[in-house]
């Protein structure tokens, strides 16, 4: 708890991202990337997002978009 509370004054802000990367059959697949099949990392601590093209955002954590995860999932099979 204190960690994140200390994160949040003094860790990154998450500013600077990456273009998205979207995850094909046969490669890595980052945690980030299971959620809608595209991730961004940010640039400054390297830390991985889902990212949603539909919307074009970054995807909180906690939120799975049902029609990307569908298109997942269509696209591995």
């Amino acid at each position: 708890m204190l960690a994140k509370v200390v994160e949040l004054f003094f860790g990154c802000w998450h500013k600077n991202y990456s273009f998205p990367i979207t995850a094909r059959a046969g490669q890595r697949r980052p945690e980030a990337a299971l959620a809608t099949g595209t991730y961004v990392v940010c640039l400054d601590c390297g830390k991985e997002f889902a990212y949603d093209w539909k919307t074009m955002k970054v995807v909180e954590p906690s939120t799975k978009p049902a029609a990307a995860l569908a298109e997942v999932e269509t696209r591995a099979a």
